[in-house]
């Protein structure tokens, strides 16, 4: 056999590689535009196990948003998609897709739960919550949190539903499932999912979840509501374009609702740094590029974040670029509540060491004034 012959066939088989790679990735292409959906917009959620007790006025609630990071993070966890630069600016990137098994998926919502259980909440707000997902090894973390909070009414909305993501290659993200959850004491008169405005450029259209938000109406007895409302904004969001017009969006709705003469309380996972804590906790870190602010300037009038007694002592979410060290990871406070100014309330920021998340906990305590405009 000839030098040349042998070359024609090393040549033929590397055309017949690159023609199976190309039918391969185009096939899955095609499989992930076919799955493609967006969830629908101004959608009726259904409430289960509805209480029948209505709010009043001048009485102390309290209320709690967490993001459980679907139950995956303990302290030495990283996600591939987090990056972060150290002071001496060497770059890091987190490096894993799913958690690293079901019994520490198990361990962690255990542990969530614990946690909300021992603040007690009259209202919870829960983000990241997996029904049945590859990345949590369909361990359905709904059904353990509404069985854990037997009297209360329960309100579920999808942000995330994936065909299989095959990415990364050596440990993909696999199908989602996943949404917000709202536990309740209160009688809930009406619940409405809310799509967010979210990239849907390729492929990140693909990698995002279908971001939204709820907002559910609270009868007090005074004849108004409070609407209340969970949220989990963007993240992987450069140069927060995509977070500007979902702030736009939900301020629209809060001053509506607080113009017919409604109590408003927003919580949840804001992905923005509230409150001017963007550089006050002590690390080893830069400030990441992910990191946008959120203050009382960029809200409707008569709207405020509720600044955490102890935000210069407690943050709320850590950098998933490397594992958790204390005075060494990047931290900040993305999670909380703002409210209007016919609420009144104070919050903070719970201290869990980000052991069963990459968030802690926040705990509003309010009451909705008797007496306002």
């Amino acid at each position: 056999m000839t030098t040349t012959t042998i070359a024609k066939r090393i040549g033929l088989v590397i055309a017949v590689l690159i023609a199976i790679l190309i039918l391969i990735v185009g096939g899955y292409v095609i499989y992930l535009e076919a799955t493609y959906s967006r969830i629908a917009d101004n959608v009726d959620a259904p409430v289960a196990n509805n209480p029948e007790t209505s709010l009043e006025t001048d009485h102390t609630y309290t209320a709690v948003t967490y993001n459980i990071g679907f139950g995956a993070y303990t302290p030495d966890y990283t996600f591939f998609m987090d990056e972060g630069i150290m002071d001496d600016g060497t770059q890091t990137t987190g490096t894993q897709s799913r958690a690293v098994s079901k019994q520490s998926v198990e361990d962690c919502t255990a542990g969530s739960i614990a946690i909300l259980k021992r603040l007690n909440p009259d209202f919870a707000l829960i983000q990241e919550v997996d029904t049945d997902s590859d990345r949590s090894f369909h361990v359905n973390q709904k059904q353990s949190f509404i069985e854990a909070f037997p009297s209360d009414g329960s309100s579920f909305v999808s942000d995330f539903h994936s065909a299989f993501l095959a990415y990364p290659l050596t440990e993909p993200h696999g199908a989602v499932e996943s949404g917000l959850l709202t536990l309740s004491r209160a009688y809930i008169s009406s619940a409405v999912r809310r799509s967010y405005p979210v990239d849907e450029s390729f492929p990140a259209k693909y990698f995002d979840l279908d971001r939204c938000f709820e907002v559910m109406r609270i009868p007090v007895q005074n004849g108004h509501d409070l609407v209340l409302i969970n949220s989990h904004m963007s993240a992987y969001d450069k140069g927060g374009k995509i977070r500007a017009q979902q702030l736009a969006l939900i301020g629209n709705i809060m001053k509506a609702e607080y113009d017919t003469g409604n109590y408003v309380i927003c919580g949840g996972d804001w992905n923005h740094a509230l409150a001017g804590s963007e550089d006050i906790y002590p690390s080893k870190q830069q400030v990441p590029p992910w990191v946008s602010i959120l203050d009382d300037a960029d809200l409707p009038t008569g709207f405020s974040i509720v600044k955490a007694d102890n935000l210069s002592e407690v943050a709320s979410c850590r950098g998933c670029d490397i594992p958790y060290e204390k005075g060494v990871t990047y931290t900040t406070t993305v999670d909380g509540f703002i409210i209007s100014d016919n609420v009144q309330a104070y919050a903070e920021n719970i201290d869990c060491g980000f052991t069963y998340s990459d968030h802690n906990p926040v705990k509003l305590t309010f009451e909705l004034q008797e007496a306002f405009q």
